[in-house]
């Protein structure tokens, strides 16, 4: 275990949520693939096909996330949240959903989105302050960004509840049935809104996956200061079953989701889903993380990288040739070239959007104040009118 500087003593114990024992995990960090009893049958459909999929889309996943803060740093963007390290966790929960299912992210699963078909141009929008969502969460099962730490999962357990009552659960039609999957970090597991969507998906059986990312850091506070012990073990307290997989594996995170989706889909009541991986970036784009991190933790994950593990693994088995990595490196700069025109082409849009898609039928109030904003901007319009 590699010791942590940012343990700064007391009756803090580093092995409690930092703790690598008890992961989940078909790939090691070497790229091999190992055996799990209980989850290599939700991974043995995978082809060499899949995987390179996988592959795929961690790789221009990343491509687009530098891109993105790239953008940032030249003033196009207010902000930016990258999931640099964080590729697996997110692509391979993502592939385990199906068109049922739906999503409630917080900020940072630009992987999941990319998985759900959501155009990851147009999740820049958002962060160039533009609009609050800049897709139909009802055309991706794809909620809009949550920005807001943790008050989404609440969302997800009553969309969960719904999806229940309305007989989209255990209907006897596995084709027919869906789940809902929460996805958070290790940060959001202290905050209130958490605690009470844990309360409220287990005394209702809610067919919801809470995905927590436990990057290891809420901002710039580590683990340590978040729990005593191991995220996942939280889930016992609301009688919630539980499992912690390492979330640089790209199948290991697969298999669980996926058995924790069928978990839920069969009735059998909501499950919590702890990935420990790294963010090998920021926080945020206004972040500094050398200020609290070591460059020797900084090495020891990039050798965990969940892309290269998955690289040496297909590499190995004869399964990743030049010509596919010259597809997908051609793919990535296209990708880049369309996200840097199309960013810097947009303008600002009217006021007045603020008030589209409030509500999915017209409803009076924000009519109402529609009307009223539009009266308050043209009185400017009026002064302006007269100097």
């Amino acid at each position: 275990m590699l010791e942590h500087p940012w343990n700064l003593g007391g009756n803090v114990d580093v092995g409690g949520p930092l703790s690598e024992e008890g992961l989940v995990q078909l790939l090691t960090p070497a790229g091999e693939r190992i055996g799990n009893e209980q989850f290599d049958p939700f991974a043995a459909h995978l082809s060499a096909h899949d995987l390179r999929a996988f592959w795929r889309d961690m790789t221009v996943l990343r491509s687009w996330d530098l891109e993105a803060t790239s953008l940032q740093r030249q003033g196009e963007l207010g902000l930016w949240v990258q999931s640099l390290g964080q590729e697996a966790a997110q692509i391979g929960s993502g592939h385990a959903l199906r068109e049922p299912d739906f999503v409630f992210p917080s900020y940072r699963e630009h992987g999941v989105a990319l998985t759900r078909d959501v155009d990851l141009v147009e999740i820049l929008r958002i962060f160039r302050g533009l609009q609050h969502g800049a897709w139909n969460p009802a055309d991706h099962g794809f909620h809009l960004y949550s920005l807001v730490i943790g008050t989404h999962a609440l969302h997800a357990t009553g969309y969960a509840m719904a999806l229940d009552r309305d007989g989209l659960v255990a209907s006897g039609d596995p084709d027919k049935d869906g789940a809902v999957v929460a996805y958070f970090g290790d940060g959001a597991t202290s905050q209130g809104d958490v605690s009470e969507a844990m309360v409220f998906a287990a005394v209702n059986n809610a067919p919801v996956v809470f995905f927590v990312q436990n990057n290891q850091f809420a901002i710039s506070e580590p683990a340590t200061r978040q729990s005593r012990v191991p995220i996942a073990d939280r889930g016992k307290g609301f009688g919630i079953p539980s499992v912690r997989v390492d979330g640089n594996d790209v199948i290991a995170c697969h298999a669980v989701t996926r058995w924790a989706l069928e978990h839920a889909r069969s009735g059998q009541g909501p499950v919590l889903i702890e990935a420990f991986t790294y963010r090998m970036g920021a926080h945020t784009t206004s972040d500094d993380p050398t200020r609290y991190r070591s460059k020797a933790q900084d090495e020891h994950w990039r050798e965990r990288d969940p892309i290269a593990r998955l690289d040496a693994h297909l590499t190995r088995s004869g399964e990743l040739d030049e010509q596919f990595r010259a597809q997908v490196a051609a793919e990535c700069k296209a990708l880049g070239e369309r996200t840097r025109t199309t960013v810097r082409g947009w303008t600002k849009p009217p006021t007045t959007t603020m008030f589209d898609h409030v509500y999915a039928l017209p409803h009076a109030t924000v009519e109402a104040e529609r009307a009223w904003f539009e009266r308050y901007e043209s009185s400017f319009a009026d002064v302006e009118a007269t100097r």
